[in-house]
């Protein structure tokens, strides 16, 4: 018999975006549980979804938690084999889900997985936030095997083959239920935006598994809450990537990377003053303060031997070397 999906999908205020994409997933040939949560939406998507989702469980908050609480939310909830987080402006084809769900049955060693995720705006090319899956550089940098900084690729069948990453996209991430129970559900700390990477590391250092499976494919319009060019998206990056650092690496450790990664990102804020962009530059410092109240907790030895995946340093290879790709990086390198 076939596992058991779960479909969690977070709202919020996006009416718009339920009438584009939610047709789409409920029209999937697998069969599947959709469970909605809606963050204290103030247009009319709650309405909107019973009366075109009636099948579909609904979690209407009474306030907005952001992607991490409203996720929590319905996973507090979910009894299947399998959970997949999945954004509001993700596009899927009717087989999308199959391939996932086989993968997950005949690998039981892994905990999540992801499809390809390649952009809704460009479909030819890779997604900013998701590629065909993601890794961590020896100074906590995250970036995905199809974009590298601000360099995205065009899909070229570079990343058809399954293969072992360190984090799954949160806009498209199956979860084995099983494993997220072991090791806790997302950090509401987060609130938005390094959360799928911190329970990735997780998984990792519980002895887990994360894959990324592009027989499944799935189309992401992206910045739906919150652009790429946001102030406020900078801060979040800034502020969460430190905090996953903190919590999931020995002291020692994290405070030999914090040296360096200060220099670099005050360097970075220094760039964005000389170009007129101050609010960013103040996001980067507001994220270095805000990282610094929400004081994660210590790191343990086993989230050390999960870090990193790549044995380099992406801001040297990208911008010393060449290197623009993930594909041009060295194999001997990735773990």
């Amino acid at each position: 018999m076939s596992s058991s999906v779960t479909l969690v999908l977070v709202n919020w205020n996006g009416r718009a975006l339920l009438e584009r994409f939610l047709p789409g997933v409920l029209d999937t040939d697998f069969p599947a549980r959709v469970h909605i949560v809606d963050n204290a939406s103030t247009d009319d998507s709650v309405d909107w979804i019973r009366a075109h989702a009636p099948d579909a469980s609904l979690t209407v908050l009474p306030t907005n938690t952001g992607f991490v609480g409203g996720n929590n939310a319905a996973l507090a909830q979910v009894d299947t084999d399998y959970a997949v987080l999945l954004n509001t402006d993700v596009r899927v084809d009717a087989n999308w889900l199959a391939p996932l769900v086989e993968w997950m049955d005949t690998h039981p060693n892994c905990a999540a997985c992801q499809p390809k995720v390649l952009s809704e705006r460009r479909p030819d090319h890779f997604d900013y936030a998701g590629g065909a899956g993601g890794h961590i550089d020896t100074l906590g940098y995250p970036f995905a095997l199809g974009r590298m900084f601000d360099t995205v690729e065009r899909d070229e069948g570079q990343y058809d083959e399954p293969q072992r990453i360190f984090w799954a996209s949160g806009a498209a991430m199956m979860l084995r239920m099983s494993a997220l129970h072991e090791v806790g559900v997302l950090d509401e700390r987060f609130f938005m935006h390094m959360e799928e990477i911190d329970l990735c590391w997780r998984f990792r250092a519980a002895g887990y598994d994360i894959w990324s499976v592009p027989q499944s494919r799935v189309w992401h319009l992206g910045g739906a809450s919150l652009a790429r060019s946001s102030a406020r998206k900078t801060f979040f990056n800034v502020r969460n990537n430190l905090l996953m650092l903190q919590k999931n690496l020995p002291t020692s450790a994290f405070y030999k990377i914090f040296a360096q990664r200060a220099a670099l990102d005050m360097a970075a804020a220094a760039a964005f003053v000389a170009k007129g962009e101050t609010d960013h530059a103040t996001a980067i410092v507001r994220g270095y303060a805000g990282a610094h109240l929400l004081r994660g907790e210590s790191g343990s030895q086993r989230g050390a031997k999960a870090f990193p995946s790549y044995q380099g340093r992406t801001l040297f290879d990208y911008y010393a070397r060449g290197k623009k790709r993930a594909s041009d990086l060295e194999a001997s390198r990735f773990s």
